[in-house]
């Protein structure tokens, strides 16, 4: 029998978190700083939002584009909390954020075109390129530069096959941030060269060091920016699978076709527990969304400043809920480290080298987990390391 498996899939390399996470499931008493999880449970206001809505029968297909009242608010949504503006008829109301970044490089990439993709980064970018039929071109952030982008790394890297630049701030697995000057300054290389840009800002509430700054914000960067944003993290709805997308015109429409034939719609539950989400936020100034920016912040601190005493080098984390450590000083790589300290303290962090090549001496920490667990955590990695508290 011939092989059936398409040749792109078959190459795709195993989620790196996926797999240190299916570990964890089956031993007993392990502490999991792996998969960026939020412990916080949804709202009783959202999960009472989607419990009426069951009660009301609405239990129907929306339509293609979701529902028009969510699209409206998350409309005024982008436009209050971060300066950006997209009409409710430019949005897609997605299977999540992941659904969201597979339309925009289905709907944009073509055969043979170059994706800019920093690294270390989200893992589904690389893969979703390809399967796209693109090329990934990685760019190396340090932590010398707080692992954000700058103008030279980018033009760098920039052939007349580069098409678009996936924009991962605030970033997973690094926490780094890119405030207005920095985004500024990549914008004119952006213009230059006629890039897209897909910014992923699924992170965009949880900032600590002021305002989050979208790029899309900025002068004349709306028009060739699509915006990637979503539910799951800032306001614990993970399990709920509700993102959304916004495009300049051409591009939407192109996402809107593809989604109505792979998805048709994201469940309407979802979408009515996210309505209930903006309502109250919007009601209350979002205070529950602020509370766990409050409760991150203050875990990051301790865990980046735990590992740091323990010579283990760690970014001090600007957003999102992770710590990127440098294990080199160990004599390990991020593979060998995360493998030996789970086998042997049952604790479970990804390996660098997951989210691209530039991360192989690093492992990425959630902290989206109780600073008891944190704590025990920490005095695991102590003891792993061989030294005394």
């Amino acid at each position: 029998m011939r092989n059936f498996v398409n040749k792109k899939a078959a190459e795709l390399e195993p989620s790196g978190i996926r797999k240190f996470f299916d570990v964890v499931q089956t031993m007993d008493g392990a502490i999991s700083l792996g998969v960026g999880e939020p412990d916080f449970i949804t709202p009783w206001t959202v999960r009472d939002a989607a419990i009426r809505s069951l009660r009301r029968g609405y239990t129907q297909y929306t339509g293609n584009r979701g529902l028009l009242e969510l699209r409206e608010l998350i409309s005024q949504y982008l436009k209050e909390r971060f300066s950006v503006d997209y009409p409710a008829d430019r949005t897609i109301i997605t299977v999540g954020a992941s659904e969201a970044i597979d339309l925009a490089l289905r709907a944009t990439c073509e055969e043979g075109d170059e994706i800019l993709v920093p690294e270390p980064s989200y893992v589904s970018y690389s893969p979703i390129v390809r399967l796209a039929g693109g090329t990934p071109v990685p760019l190396k952030c340090t932590a010398e530069n707080d692992f954000i982008l700058t103008p030279e790394i980018i033009e760098q890297a920039i052939t007349e096959r580069t098409k678009a630049l996936i924009l991962p701030y605030p970033n997973n697995p690094t926490g780094a941030v890119m405030d207005y000057a920095q985004l500024n300054d990549i914008a004119g290389v952006i213009k230059k060269y006629d890039l897209l840009v897909i910014s992923d800002e699924i992170y965009a509430e949880l900032t600590y060091t002021g305002k989050h700054c979208s790029v899309a914000a900025l002068p004349q960067m709306a028009e060739r920016t699509v915006y990637i944003g979503g539910f799951s993290k800032a306001f614990a709805m993970t399990g709920w699978r509700v993102g959304f997308i916004c495009a300049p015109k051409e591009i939407d429409a192109a996402m809107l076709k593809i989604h109505q034939y792979t998805i048709l719609c994201a469940p309407q539950t979802s979408q009515r527990a996210a309505v209930g989400a903006l309502k109250e936020g919007f009601a209350d100034g979002f205070a529950a969304v602020e509370e766990m920016r409050r409760e991150y912040c203050r875990r990051g601190k301790f865990l980046a400043g735990a590992l740091n005493n323990l010579g283990l080098k760690c970014f001090m984390p600007k957003g999102a809920f992770y710590v990127f450590a440098c294990v080199e000083s160990t004599g390990m790589d991020g593979e060998t480290f995360a493998e030996k300290l789970l086998m042997q303290q049952k604790v479970a962090v990804v390996p660098g080298s997951a989210f691209g090549q530039a991360g192989k001496y690093f492992v990425r920490a959630s902290y989206a987990t109780s600073m008891q667990q944190l704590s025990e955590a920490v005095r695991r990695i102590t003891a792993f390391l061989g030294k005394t508290v």
